[in-house]
């Protein structure tokens, strides 16, 4: 489904800098929406390989010709999407009026200046899971608008356990005995998420450190936080999985679709990874079809915490009709139009009330557990430096995985290159 589905499968963060992004950007000033700044918009997404999104432009055109939106799809890697956004707004180019960013993103966009704060009595965000909302916030202000949200589940092979009388694992002692004990006796893997260095690897990182009560950032990346016995239990967790065999090693190469073609091949008893796998591993054709089950991610004491993925809508600071700008976002993010973006475009909306709809929870019977998940979950470390804040994970992370260093080490290394990343200045 393109980006628009790795959006919620927790994104590549391309390398490319925000430094000096903000020169040419104008001064923040709430977008609204009301009169003046109105007229056509150029909407910049990923390839929507869905199709769900042109006849939802195609709607909101009809009904507002004087004011069309033109939907631009970039491509649908998101490194590639972020480079192009990148590149036409750190020109002063006024070419997208709206775009449709990674969570991740926010903060940096934000605080080089590049989107515009939005007005929150514009939008009902109260009718939104709540966890949703703060990954559009930066320094206290609304500058997105939640499109699609996601959180993190652990797949299971409810056969296998059924058949040893076990129950799904809600502590990591659980899980790891399980998967050490369990999974040999039947050929298979024990658990894998995705840890090849990309940002995969550190929304699983960053997964185990907060489910530990831990933190990579405090106060939007003002303090390094990672030097925490709850850092050095998670990467022990990890680190001990990969040296005791019950990670597979192959699983050190795995990203979002290497991890679920193992599990629907049937070769692990456990997987960590996002809800498009249900509906993708219950298909015919599937090994595991009817044979497994989701639900919440495992803890050191009990259910663990996801890290929120998704994507938000912002408004470029450079756009020339705020206004009409700021409709197309309330239109987005209507409860009419987030029922599409599940049933249509196979994505987790935003609005709380779809989680509970009986006739949507018969069709995509995961939402109940989603809906949990998100409510636990946390936005990854918010930083104006975000991109080298996740390089720096990954790069630990990958050495700590692969017993290279040691969990106390990769604590120290970590701590020392989080350090090191000056933060953008306040706007």
């Amino acid at each position: 489904m393109g980006w628009l589905r790795s959006v919620s499968r927790g994104l590549l963060v391309g390398a490319v800098l925000l430094a000096g992004c903000a020169g040419g950007a104008r001064s923040p000033e709430a977008v609204t929406g009301a009169a003046g700044g109105r007229g056509p918009l150029t909407f910049a997404t990923a390839g929507d390989l869905t199709d769900y999104l042109a006849p939802l432009v195609a709607e909101w055109n009809a009904g507002r010709p004087a004011e069309p939106v033109s939907l631009v799809e970039l491509p649908d890697s998101a490194d590639e999407t972020r480079a192009q956004m990148l590149s036409e707004l750190r020109s002063g180019s006024s070419r997208f009026d709206v775009l449709n960013i990674d969570v991740a993103w926010t903060s940096e966009f934000a605080a080089a200046g590049l989107i515009a704060p939005l007005e929150r009595e514009r939008f009902a965000l109260a009718e939104f899971l709540p966890p949703v909302v703060d990954t559009a916030t930066f320094r206290g202000r609304l500058y997105a608008v939640p499109y699609v949200t996601n959180a993190g589940l652990l797949y299971y092979r409810k056969d296998v356990l059924d058949a040893a009388g076990e129950r799904p694992p809600r502590t990591w002692a659980e899980l790891a005995r399980l998967a050490r004990t369990l999974a040999p006796r039947h050929g298979i893997g024990g658990y894998a998420g995705q840890f090849l260095p990309y940002e995969g690897l550190t929304v699983n990182v960053t997964e185990a450190i907060q489910s530990a009560g831990g933190a990579v950032l405090h106060e939007e990346g003002a303090r390094v936080a990672v030097d925490s016995d709850a850092v050095r239990a998670a990467l022990s967790f990890l680190a001990g999985g990969v040296r005791d065999g019950w990670i597979p090693a192959e699983a050190l190469r795995f990203k979002e679709e290497e991890s679920k073609a193992a599990f629907e091949e049937g070769r692990l008893l456990f997987l960590r990874n996002w809800p498009y796998v249900y509906a993708d591993a219950a298909r015919p054709g599937s090994k595991v079809a009817g044979r497994f089950e989701a639900g919440p991610l495992p803890g050191p004491y009990g259910p663990g915490t996801s890290v929120l993925g998704g994507s938000n809508l912002a408004v470029s600071a450079r756009s020339p009709h705020p206004a009409t700008a700021a409709d197309f976002l309330a239109y987005l993010t209507s409860e009419r139009v987030q029922r599409q973006v599940l049933t249509r475009g196979s994505l987790p909306p935003v609005r709380a009330s779809l989680y509970t709809d009986p006739e949507l929870v018969a069709a995509h019977p995961y939402l109940p557990i989603l809906r949990e998940s998100v409510l636990a979950a946390v936005p990854r470390p918010k930083s104006a430096r975000y991109d080298q804040v996740s390089l720096a994970v990954q790069a630990v992370a990958q050495d700590v995985l692969a017993l290279r260093c040691s969990p106390e080490e990769g604590v120290r290394r970590l701590t020392r290159e989080l350090a090191a990343i000056r933060p953008l200045p306040a706007r």
